[in-house]
Order: structure tokens, then sequence, then C-alpha cells
């Protein structure tokens, strides 16, 4: 007699590109090491997020998703709710998906903020009052939202100017050194161009430094090497990837979400 044919719940990433991303293999190992049969995760690269509907409708036992680089804040415009993080940030990283019938319902959340809070408190102390934070995207918007509940002041590094933005150009030795907390969002040095980095003067870094790089493949960047280089605490953003992946597995698989 052969065995019930299992319905599996699926569960994915969209963002362009994603070569990077270690979600599906940290899904897959989860699977394995839970003894979760029911469930998959896999990779969508999409190009445009014109393909998004298209997605969501021709894959009926999707369930989830997470959202990654370029989209998180102009996912925004397809979702029927935004839970409190989210609507904060302005920015998307969770994706639950409801299937009534013929109905769909797209309930958007941020677990950036849960998983950034958590990996970043054990390295604080009291002489971290100002920060610097490279980007402007959706990651940077998560990064910015815990940095105020943390009473942490913060300015925006872009390349072009705004309101409370440096210009590249415009860090000196003076700026790096009366801000303790360095955070880079951008991809600059993700794999696979792994040769770049943010253009700071490292050379303005000291031991009363923290650097946080958002990235986790290489797990070590360049940006983090000159950190170390200057004696800073350096973090990679492995631990972050991990606690909000564990928040989004919640999310999808609790009803009171």
């Amino acid at each position: 007699m052969s065995e019930p044919q299992i319905k599996v719940r699926n569960y994915g990433l969209i963002g362009y590109p994603l070569a990077h991303s270690f979600s599906e293999s940290y899904f897959r190992d989860k699977f394995i090491k839970e003894g979760i049969k029911d469930s998959s995760y896999k990779n969508y690269p999409i190009r445009s997020l014109s393909e998004f509907p298209g997605l969501i409708k021709d894959s009926p036992s999707l369930l989830g998703l997470n959202v990654t680089i370029p989209y998180k804040k102009d996912i925004i415009k397809y979702l029927s709710y935004l839970d409190k993080d989210a609507e904060e940030a302005g920015a998307v990283n969770v994706i639950k998906i409801i299937r009534h019938h013929d109905a769909v319902e797209l309930k958007g959340y941020n677990t950036d903020i849960y998983g950034f809070m958590e990996s970043l408190r054990k390295y604080l102390s009291g002489n971290v009052k100002s920060a610097l934070v490279l980007g402007t995207g959706g990651s940077s918007a998560a990064v910015t939202c815990v940095l105020r509940r943390l009473n942490i002041n913060f300015s925006y590094v872009s390349r072009s100017s705004g309101d409370n933005t440096y210009r590249y150009n415009d860090l000196d030795n003076e700026v790096i050194a009366s801000h303790q907390l360095i955070i880079n969002t951008t991809p600059l040095g993700m794999f696979p161009d792994t040769d770049h980095k943010p253009l700071i003067p490292y050379n303005a870094l000291s031991e009363n430094h923290i650097l946080y790089d958002l990235i986790y493949n290489p797990p070590e960047t360049l940006f983090l090497l000159e950190g170390k280089k200057a004696g800073c605490v350096t973090v990679n953003g492995l631990e972050m990837l991990k606690l909000q992946a564990e928040k989004s597995w919640e999310i999808w698989n609790n009803p009171a979400f």
C-alpha cells in the first residue's frame, strides 16, 4: 500500500539577483534538521516586480515569501496589509499569502527590524551615541527604525545629498571619529562582486568603532576587513539573516499573524 501523498506548502525569496542569498539553503537545512516534510523553499529571481502578480497567480501552493533587494519598498503597492514595523520602516521583507478559494490576501511584515535589533544589542555600549548608515534603500529603513528605538542618533551616507545625509565625498576623519557605529546597508562587497567596498576614510577608524555589514556572503567583506585592521568590532549579517528567517517562519505558520 502506497503512502499518502503529502501536500507541500511552498515558500520562497524574491529579488534580483539572488546568487548571494543563503535563504534557500538555510530553510532547506531547517526542514531537514526539524523533520519538516511538507514544506519547500526556493528562490524566485524576478527581474521586475511586474512579474510578481503572475508568480502569485501561477503558484497556488505558495504561502509565503521573503523579499530582498531591490524590492523591499516597491513591493508595498501590491499588498493589502502592513504590520506596524513594515509601516514604520516603509519596507517589507516578508509576505504572508492567504488564499480564500479564488481570492488572495497579501500581508506585509518587516522582520529585518527584529533581526537587526537582536543581533546588534550585544555589541553596544554606552559610548555609542551616533551612527552612520551607508545606503538609503529598504534595508537601511529597518536599520534606522532600530537606531531610533535605541536612541542612537544617525546620519545617512549616499551618493547624492539630502536631509540628514552626507555624500561619500563629504566624509572626513572628523565625521568618522564622531560616529562610533557604521552600518553598511548597500550591496557593495556582496558576492560575486567581493572586491568592492564603500568609499569611506578607513584611516580614521579606531578600536572605538563598531562596523556592522548587513552582507553575510562573503562572511568578511573588504569593509569589515578594513575595520578589523583598525581594531574595530566587526559584525556581519549572518545572525540577522537567521533571526529574521525564523521570525518569517513564525509569521507564515502562526494564525495570529
